[in-house]
């Protein structure tokens, strides 16, 4: 199984956004941590699925410290959010 960085914003009103770097337009929210996360996946999962019907490039996955490097994170969570990736 691969794990995809998903970054994690609390925004305002309690609201957790969440975003995929290696995944651009991939997104997801929720109204508590545990939520955006599973919310999230959910998406990942989704988006995947139609990379996939659409016949895209599924993306390299880079780590957390990867990103770290190369993202502006400012106060985003890191979460590992597990990912089925077809043909890997």
């Amino acid at each position: 199984m691969a794990y995809a960085v998903a970054l994690i914003h609390e925004e305002k009103n309690s609201i957790f956004g969440v975003s995929f770097p290696d995944f651009p337009g991939c997104v997801s929210a929720a109204t508590n941590l545990n939520d955006a996360i599973a919310r999230g996946a959910a998406a990942l999962a989704a988006h995947i699925k139609k990379m996939g019907e659409t016949n895209q490039t599924l993306p390299m996955l880079r780590t957390a410290d990867d990103i770290r490097r190369t993202e502006h994170l400012e106060e985003a969570i890191i979460a590992a959010v597990p990912v089925d990736l077809p043909g890997r």
